[in-house]
């Protein structure tokens, strides 16, 4: 059985999530929004209606808000994550995608931030449906 090895991380301080945030948020309206919601579609069913990006600790979640179309909850609207980005070190993310399931499974470990992003903008699994 292997031993246990801690590994100490550096805390993100507010600057440094200050300028991952500008860089995430500028991706967002620079590249997801016009490739996946370049206009908003009301349908009967669930539709989306804008994709943001939060802090939660050290992570950053990339999130789609969906608004609701059935009958009886028209307007009601809800956020379902799709990405986030896990800080691990350094300028080093996990790249991690939400499977059906609840769970978070990582994509891509100890990526910077700019090859997490490259990867979210090529790759299905990590980008909004």
């Amino acid at each position: 059985m292997a031993k246990r090895q801690w590994v100490r991380v550096k805390v993100l301080s507010k600057g440094d999530k200050a300028a991952i945030a500008t860089t995430c948020e500028r991706f967002i309206a620079e590249v997801l929004i016009p490739r996946f919601l370049p206009e908003i579609r009301p349908t009967e069913f669930n539709y989306p209606v804008a994709i943001t990006g939060k802090w939660r600790g050290d992570k950053y979640s990339f999130i789609q808000r969906y608004r609701s179309g059935f009958a009886d909850n028209t307007g009601e609207e809800f956020d379902a994550a799709f990405a986030r980005l896990d800080h691990v070190g350094g300028d080093r993310f996990d790249l991690m995608w939400h499977r059906h399931t609840g769970q978070w499974w990582c994509f891509q470990a100890g990526v910077p931030l700019a090859e997490a992003l490259r990867l979210m903008e090529t790759e299905g699994l990590v980008q909004p449906v």
